[in-house]
């Protein structure tokens, strides 16, 4: 009965994509999710199989990279995710989806507006990390980085790090995901670095920005933070610099909502963040049009 099922179905499956190929010309390829009648595939597998066994965390991980972390990734991943989850009033995503939400807007619009403010200063220096210690392996190690002892490894990812910070600061360069406005040190880096740690899942990427950071701090007493750290283990776990600023942003959204519903809440209408006293104009004074 239950192969006589299968069979049915799967003639019923055929049927319908070559309805669909028949009746449509392909106008879009994607690679993520498959739709047929009564059946839903994503990367392979069944929907109803995801749901039934995967975590939330294990789920993005598959969307984004394609495979299934092993134990100590998916540990790691959540751990990162938990850390992006909110830092408080003081993001500039933060204020911008409370403000917005004081206006009267609905949530899907608050959140969008929290999203938009993301940008070079704000969430970007996750990608630009992971792209300084990518770039920096790739030019430095061949493909025979395996065949080198652990303390030649060490060495040449110090000397790395040194050419690398002695030419930032020499050229009055800032290096992203270093220092931190609130913090002398982050303790969600450290707590990152320390999970990683004990996970012995600590990879070249890591181990660079550890160097990086031991010097920036001996010459400028800047330790690493968040993105720092974040973007280095990211990029041991396989992101792309694209997909590492995805998984941050993935983190920071539960943090918005909560923040853009606590607005609603509070029942603030039209957030005042500055008092007229706080702006400064600095523009003509009493200019007169010829009549």
């Amino acid at each position: 009965m239950n192969n006589n099922n299968n069979n049915n179905n799967n003639n019923n499956n055929n049927n319908f994509n070559k309805n669909i190929s028949n009746n449509h010309k392909t106008k879009v390829r994607t690679s993520i999710t498959k739709i047929e009648e009564n059946k839903i595939t994503t990367k392979g597998y069944s929907q109803e199989e995801l749901i039934d066994s995967l975590s939330y965390p294990e789920m993005i991980f598959l969307l984004l990279k394609n495979r299934l972390p092993n134990k100590k990734e998916l540990k790691l991943f959540n751990h990162l995710l938990v850390a992006f989850a909110d830092h408080g009033f003081t993001p500039p995503s933060t204020q911008s989806a409370r403000l917005i939400a004081s206006s009267g807007s609905s949530i899907n619009v608050a959140l969008a507006g929290g999203l938009l403010s993301f940008g070079k200063h704000h969430a970007g220096a996750i990608e630009k990390a992971m792209e300084i210690y990518q770039s920096l392996i790739n030019e430095n190690f061949s493909k025979n980085i395996n065949l080198l002892s652990k303390e030649e490894l060490n060495k040449k990812i110090e000397e790395i790090a040194k050419e690398f910070t002695d030419n930032q600061l020499d050229t009055g360069k800032k290096i992203p995901g270093f220092g931190h406005r609130y913090h002398k040190i982050d303790p969600r880096a450290q707590k990152l670095l320390e999970i990683g740690n004990e996970l012995d899942i600590i990879g070249i990427h890591t181990k660079l920005a550890i160097a990086i950071d031991k010097l920036l701090y001996e010459k400028k007493k800047l330790k690493i933070n968040i993105d720092g750290i974040s973007a280095s283990l990211l990029s041991d776990l396989g992101f792309s610099p694209e997909e590492g600023l995805s998984v941050f942003i993935i983190g920071r959204i539960p943090g918005l909502i909560s923040h853009i519903l606590e607005e609603y809440h509070d029942n603030i209408e039209f957030r005042k963040l500055l008092h007229l006293e706080d702006i400064f104009y600095d523009g003509i004074e009493d200019r007169m049009l010829d009549k």
